[in-house]
């Protein structure tokens, strides 16, 4: 995007031949931001190339009259992070001649919620160290459900007179998290069971590994199966962990050569599910078993921080399904769409595809989240699909198969959300 080189003139003016070594380091972060800035129109332009060779950003007017949309830069792009405010979010735009002169840095404000930024700006963190939505500014505000960025690019689109894009969903991905396989299969969960009055399901469980009560995968494939355009991913656990994030089940087990059996048989795709405290190492018994697992990721209690996610990119990890806060539904990434995580340390355009989820079954019900009966939690997810078919986003659900056997709603709720995709 030749003309859009304004932002980087407008900076400092490098030239590559009389490069001195710094002059050489500022040339470099400087194509650095633009290769951001680039891909962020074209982001808000759903890929539109052409459609974003039309968009300027730059405060020089004398460079407007060359574009269809001027978005005029805050200042902070790629010089310094800040949070920003109800104002600095809301829509400016008038009239400059032909063009349309958006004064809501929209750029900047994308960047700020893909990557991530307002977490390194608020220190706020639950027992886990999660960054929840009561955390963030919109979260505080019950603005989580209307996916600002869609609406940056529903107006950028209209302002340069593109054809909005058709409704639908572009990916469905039904994602479970196997945080155990099964409760009874190991000595400690039988002891347990027995001591709690369940001796009968032990004894089958233990004949049986189908028996099992957490043992729902075979449930879990059938409903899959009923959305055809669907990818069904499990993502399995494979490195040190503690308390609840401690691996319950080996993976050179029967156990596991049977579900790994099982998933594989059913078309699923195998992923990582990292532990919540560490990500140290890769899950090497979990690479030697599927190969390709490593492409896909989850963190377990959907702990993510900066650090964790560059650490993915350091190990080749292509795509990320942990981007949804903990405790309450909505678009953590204030859009519905898969995006390239921009590293808000570095500035970095990074390999990394974020998923941005819609709803996770214990957040809904859980006491501690959102609380909500099953007709209440329909609703909410309805008002989510709504939002993620009108933007042409993803559809990205999580359901453990340990929620299945329990008493409360989540296999009936779960049937639900299955109908309303198909």
């Amino acid at each position: 995007m030749k003309k859009n080189r304004a932002f980087a003139r407008e900076r400092l003016r490098v030239s590559k031949k009389s490069c001195t070594f710094v002059g050489c380091i500022v040339y470099m972060l400087l194509n650095k931001m633009q290769e951001v800035i680039e891909y962020i129109i074209q982001f808000l332009l759903y890929g539109n190339e052409q459609g974003a060779k039309l968009v300027g950003y730059t405060a020089d007017e004398s460079q407007w009259p060359n574009y269809r949309v001027v978005v005029v830069p805050n200042g902070h792009m790629g010089q310094q992070i800040i949070l920003p405010t109800e104002d600095d979010l809301a829509l400016r735009i008038e009239k400059h001649g032909n063009t349309h002169v958006v004064h809501t840095d929209v750029i900047y404000n994308t960047f700020f919620y893909i990557s991530r930024a307002e977490e390194l700006l608020v220190s706020d963190r639950d027992e886990h160290g999660r960054f929840l939505a009561q955390h963030s500014m919109l979260g505080k505000k019950n603005r989580l459900m209307i996916p600002l960025i869609d609406e940056y690019s529903r107006a950028m689109i209209k302002l340069l007179d593109l054809p909005l894009p058709e409704p639908g969903f572009s990916h469905i991905y039904l994602t479970h998290d196997v945080d155990s396989i099964a409760y009874y299969r190991h000595l400690r969960g039988a002891i347990g069971g027995i001591l709690r009055g369940r001796a009968k399901q032990v004894l089958a469980a233990r004949r049986d590994i189908h028996n099992d009560p957490a043992y729902t995968f075979s449930w879990l494939v059938s409903q899959d199966k009923k959305v055809e355009s669907a990818q069904s991913i499990y993502f399995i656990k494979d490195t040190p962990g503690k308390g609840k994030d401690y691996p319950q089940y080996p993976l050179h087990s029967a156990d596991f050569a049977e579900l790994k059996r099982q998933l594989e048989d059913s078309g699923a795709q195998l992923g990582w599910h990292s532990s919540c405290y560490s990500i140290a190492s890769s899950p090497h018994r979990l690479i030697a078993s599927s190969p390709d697992s490593l492409t896909h990721h989850r963190s377990h209690y959907l702990c993510c921080s900066i650090e964790k996610m560059q650490q993915l990119v350091d190990m080749g990890v292509k795509h990320d399904f942990t981007m949804m806060f903990a405790d309450q539904v909505g678009f953590r990434l204030q859009t519905t769409r898969a995006v390239r995580w921009i590293n808000p340390m570095t500035w970095q355009l990074t390999e990394l595809t974020l998923h941005p989820m819609v709803a996770m079954d214990c957040t809904l019900s859980h006491a501690h989240y959102m609380g909500l009966n099953e007709d209440e939690a329909y609703f909410e997810c309805q008002r989510l699909f709504e939002k993620v078919h009108q933007n042409a986003g993803e559809v990205v659900l999580l359901w453990h198969n340990t929620s299945i056997d329990k008493q409360g709603y989540h296999r009936s709720l779960y049937e639900k959300l299955i109908e309303m995709l198909r």
